[in-house]
């Protein structure tokens, strides 16, 4: 009876913490950068089929030129915290690494304003003002890059 009582109560017990963990919800997620927020400012300007077509395919040209890119910015990161679990972490080393680590994110963001200088030319005048307004490139959260 005590073995019955025990068991019932843990699995209770999971149930109350799991509805909690649904109760929120997933969130937002990471997925590719800020996609949901550019998705719908884009849904917002009423684009042609053509020009839809034109940004969806610099889009993916995009993504696929950033891949290794991606990838390598992965990679050091992992290196990074595999330097620091060491047990005497080298401070040279560290250092090293989260200077590479620098310059490949300074370059996905050139890589990332030069398809937003891209899609802009797809863009009418009104189109790109109507997007200035709608704070597409502003990021989430308090502060200078997306607070409200």
């Amino acid at each position: 009876m005590r073995k019955l009582t025990l068991t019932l109560t843990a699995v209770v017990l999971g149930l109350l913490l799991a509805s909690q963990a649904f109760a929120w919800g997933p969130g937002f997620g990471r997925g590719k950068g800020d996609r949901p927020c550019r998705e719908a400012a884009l849904e917002k300007l009423n684009l042609t089929t053509d020009q839809n077509a034109k940004i969806e395919a610099l889009r993916d040209a995009n993504y696929k030129e950033t891949r290794p890119l991606r990838e390598k910015i992965f990679d050091k990161s992992v290196e990074l915290r595999r330097l620091w679990l060491q047990t005497n972490p080298d401070k040279d080393k560290i250092t090293a690494v989260q200077k590479e680590l620098r310059t490949l994110r300074n370059e996905m963001e050139d890589k990332v304003t030069a398809l937003r200088f891209e899609m802009n030319k797809v863009l009418t005048p009104e189109q790109r003002e109507k997007l200035a307004n709608t704070g597409w490139g502003r990021g989430s959260g308090f502060g200078p890059r997306g607070g409200r």
